[in-house]
């Protein structure tokens, strides 16, 4: 049985003049890592806040483990760390995550030691805690956000720009934290424009554009759909032609262009960049390194709408 079933939702403003969302239907899997990508405006947001029942829909159904989003059951089963963070700023950090272990009814006997330890599990210490939030930067805030949406193990996280401010080491955590949820078994829903980071954690990715699910891509469907390689050499490298031609032919590629000591190809899927970067090697260039020049989540921002599978 899905965990969370929309079925042919429908939110509109501005007494129905502005159709936010307009027949969406998804089914998310138990344990399964959903991303929700999309343009500005595209109708992201409103589907979040459909599915926290926070905003109820027009028409059509939602259902979390078979009962309504805002179920006390399923509240108490999800984890959420917003886009905008509002807290308050007079609290010290580990006194608001006391506050949402009480909230949660998670038990009184652990809860310092509990909020002790999600201080420390995001990458703050014990002295930030101890501070008051309103001297916070933005990437501590990001931090604390991220340990309140995951006291108590929730079954369910709804993730807003997880990383939005956070610096490269915190990307690292955020991402082995993410991983370690769902290793266990708890259902991810991140809504983030950074693509990348999308890619690598989600097993489905769900393209969202003017109300509308437009494309679903799985983890592995890119593997199949031609892409852009690009191709460093070694600095001062003699390139030579008949090989690049051999590369091409065998590879069934195509030279896109070539600025030293770069040179972009296009190939018709991940076995024709395989065979590639073989003939390349085997031919003696000094291939250095090997980078998809182009993701096929951005691909997705430049194709035509109605070029878009689902």
């Amino acid at each position: 049985m899905p965990a969370i079933v929309v079925d042919q939702l429908v939110k509109t403003f501005r007494a129905g003049s502005v159709r936010a969302l307009d027949g969406v239907s998804l089914a998310l899997e138990p344990g399964e890592a959903i991303g929700i990508i999309g343009p500005n405006g595209a109708g992201k947001t409103t589907l979040f806040g459909c599915l926290l029942g926070f905003l109820h829909p027009d028409q059509g159904r939602i259902t979390i483990d078979g009962r309504a989003p805002d179920d006390l059951a399923n509240r108490a089963a999800t984890g959420y760390l917003p886009e905008r963070l509002v807290m308050d700023r007079w609290m010290t950090g580990l006194a608001f995550l006391a506050y949402h272990h009480a909230l949660a009814r998670l038990p009184e006997a652990t809860r310092r030691e509990d909020c002790e330890a999600a201080i420390v599990r995001v990458g703050l210490d014990r002295e930030a805690g101890a501070k008051a939030i309103r001297s916070y930067s933005r990437g501590m805030l990001q931090r604390l956000g991220l340990a309140q949406a995951l006291l108590g193990e929730p079954r369910i996280l709804f993730l807003d720009e997880p990383i939005s401010g956070v610096d490269p080491s915190g990307v690292l955590l955020f991402r082995r934290l993410l991983g370690e949820q769902r290793a266990r078994g708890a259902t991810l829903l991140v809504n983030s424009h950074q693509l990348d980071e999308v890619e690598r954690l989600c097993d489905r990715v769900v393209f969202v554009e003017r109300g509308r699910v437009t494309a679903i891509e799985t983890r592995a469907a890119g593997a199949s759909a031609a892409r852009a390689l690009r191709v460093r050499f070694a600095a001062g490298a003699r390139l030579e032609r008949a090989a690049i031609e051999a590369a091409l032919r065998d590879a069934g590629a195509e030279l896109l262009d070539v600025t030293p000591p770069d040179a972009r190809f296009r190939v018709a899927d991940d076995a024709g960049a395989t065979r590639l970067l073989s003939t390349l090697l085997a031919g003696s260039l000094p291939v250095v390194e090997a980078v998809a020049d182009e993701g096929r989540l951005e691909r997705l921002f430049t194709a035509p709408a109605g070029g878009r599978a689902t």
